[in-house]
């Protein structure tokens, strides 16, 4: 029996925040993450570009100018596809232009163009914590309605363009981590007390579904065979009760919806009661209209991208707070964690895959999913990266395993298959790709790209269509 689809979509994914660099070049404006030196898991950010700073993301890997290099090193792997972002102030220097800059919708003219002549599809994501930074000041981001047709504008002009190009693609990345990391997830600051923190969420929230909505009744209009999916961490929800206490169990659950309320309303098109419960219980309800919400209800998204990392113990009565890889629980005795403290838990994707089969039915795209580790050159001249090959293999025999289980799988991307900016702390030094990029935490090095070890374990997984990894 064969494992994975025939068509299965190996991939690897970036960020254009965390790869491209010229972050002022070609009439591209500010975004929220130019502003930020030590990454986006603290909220902590400066109001502008302060002069004589460094800021990781403004040169990056310089993909902006080297994505044709890097692309056949994608194309050796054997990718299928590859997930990057479109970067909004790219299109929209300030978010709120009449008229779009043809220079930004030229440069991914001519990826998309590589990507295609390389028999890579590509795969996109509309917004990936780069909301233009010019929206945070005016408006705190997604917290205003404002935002909903200026989204709007950006997806109508990126549809009738890359339309032909682009079959994949997702909204907003990792919209559940507005509760977490606000800044990065919908470009504003919380303020007040808790109740009013989660109206600002709530608020937050709905309107990107809003705007989720209109973009999937674009597509419909504009590229009826694409494929709209959402993107969520669902490394958010793989969470455990750190004992048998039911107030534990109980508290596990709750937390687990911070992430399904998301899918539920994108997937299955209406409020949950139990969102309802809190906003009751908080004494808050968020500006909603009745033609919002039946516009939510008739234009749904069609697949479900997320993206694991690890897992997390949750104990009742812990202070909940989380990171680009998810919740920090309490440790969990039975896994091994990475160098930064992440635990390895390939049972938890099987286990993730299965919860959304079983709670959506509909297809799922794991989009991200990698190990951070500090590699180095040895003298061989070669990158000996044998912990990352491991998580890997490991991570896709549980992937096989969900298909196995009857999970509807389209497709797996790396994140990310060559060294990147990270983004929750802005290091080059926590390394996730199968190429290195010669390039350290204070922007030096040549910016050469080498191949690691773990390069020719993926490419045999994807020759063999993951045939490789049940051999015994």
């Amino acid at each position: 029996m064969k494992v994975f689809p025939e068509k299965f979509l190996w991939g690897g994914a970036i960020a254009a925040n965390q790869a491209e660099g010229a972050w002022n070049v070609d009439g591209k404006g500010v975004a929220i993450t130019d502003v930020t030196a030590n990454g986006i898991a603290k909220n902590i950010h400066d109001q502008k570009v302060e002069s004589g700073k460094f800021y990781p993301s403004h040169e990056a890997i310089d993909f902006y100018h080297r994505y044709s290099e890097d692309l056949e090193y994608m194309a050796e792997l054997g990718l299928r596809c590859f997930r990057t972002s479109i970067s909004w102030t790219r299109i929209y220097p300030t978010g709120e232009e009449e008229k779009p800059n043809e220079a930004g919708l030229k440069f991914y003219d001519e990826l998309f163009n590589k990507m295609l002549s390389l028999g890579i599809q590509p795969v996109i994501t509309i917004s990936h914590y780069e909301t233009p930074l010019n929206l945070y000041h005016k408006y705190n981001g997604w917290e205003s309605k404002k935002l909903i047709p200026l989204f709007e504008k950006y997806c109508r002009t990126i549809f009738e363009r890359f339309g032909n190009k682009v079959k994949y693609w997702m909204t907003f990345n990792e919209m559940n981590n507005v509760h977490t990391i606000p800044y990065a997830a919908a470009g504003m600051d919380l303020s007040g007390d808790y109740a009013h923190q989660l109206l600002q969420v709530y608020q937050a929230t709905h309107n990107m579904y809003v705007a989720n909505a209109l973009a999937n009744r674009l597509a419909k209009e504009i590229m009826p065979d694409a494929h709209m999916g959402i993107m969520l961490s669902l490394s958010q929800a793989a969470v455990y009760p750190a004992s048998p206490n039911p107030k534990d169990v109980w508290g596990t659950l709750q937390l687990q919806r911070r992430t399904f309320v998301s899918a539920d309303v994108q997937l299955k098109g209406e409020y949950p009661g139990y969102v309802k419960r809190i906003w009751r219980d908080y004494k808050i309800q968020p500006d909603i209209t009745d033609d919002e919400l039946k516009l939510i209800k008739k234009y749904t998204s069609e697949y479900l991208a997320f993206s694991y990392y690890r897992s997390s113990t949750f104990e009742n009565g812990m202070k909940i707070y989380g990171d680009t890889g998810g919740v920090v629980g309490k440790p969990n005795p039975y896994l091994k964690d990475s160098a930064w403290g992440w635990p390895i838990d390939p049972l938890g994707l099987r286990w993730m895959c299965n919860l959304v089969q079983d709670r959506y039915g509909c297809p799922m795209f794991i989009v991200e999913n990698g190990l951070g580790a500090a590699d180095t050159v040895d003298s061989d001249g070669k990158i000996h990266d044998q912990e990352r090959s491991d998580y890997l293999i490991e991570h896709l025999k549980a992937l096989g395993e969900a298909i196995k289980d009857g999970c509807d799988v389209i497709g797996y991307t790396w994140w990310g298959p060559i060294d990147i900016v990270s983004a929750g702390t802005g290091e080059m030094k926590k390394r996730y790709g199968f190429v290195y990029v010669d390039r350290d935490n204070k922007g030096n090095g040549s910016l050469k790209r080498i191949k690691k070890d773990s390069f020719n374990i993926y490419k045999k997984i994807i020759a063999s269509n993951g045939e490789s990894l049940f051999e015994s």
